[in-house]
């Protein structure tokens, strides 16, 4: 099973930048995809970003388009998000996760069958 391990959160202030970093044991060509999600306490974990391992489309859920970039790279078995023009609204603990299997929006939690720790993102003055 891949081990995940998020950094680069931290406190920002609004309109700055972090980018989040996922490390992991390996990552498979057998993967379907890698996600970034992100949870606020009371609410539900909420998907952010993906990357298709199988030709490298992307998404972004509309709040966060024109602003997120996640990338990846193949031989340091990394994924990132790149997070500019940050806004109070997207404090969150961001975790990312990789799912194997096709079926499925993969916005959708539930598809993901490893999960990382989770990094802290505050978006404060």
């Amino acid at each position: 099973q891949v081990h995940l391990v998020e950094s680069g959160g931290g406190l920002v202030q609004p309109g700055g930048s972090l980018r989040l970093s996922c490390a992991a044991s390996e990552f498979s060509s057998d993967y379907y995809a890698t996600g970034w999600f992100r949870q606020v306490p009371g609410k539900e974990r909420e998907g952010v970003s993906y990357i298709h391992w199988s030709g490298g489309s992307t998404d972004y859920i509309d709040s966060v388009k024109g602003r997120f970039t996640i990338s990846r790279d193949d031989r340091k078995n990394m994924v990132y998000l790149q997070m500019n023009s940050l806004q109070p609204e997207d404090t969150a603990v961001y975790y990312c996760a990789t799912r194997i299997y096709g079926s499925g929006s993969s916005f959708d939690p539930t598809q993901y069958n490893n999960w990382g720790q989770g990094t802290q993102v505050t978006v404060s003055s």
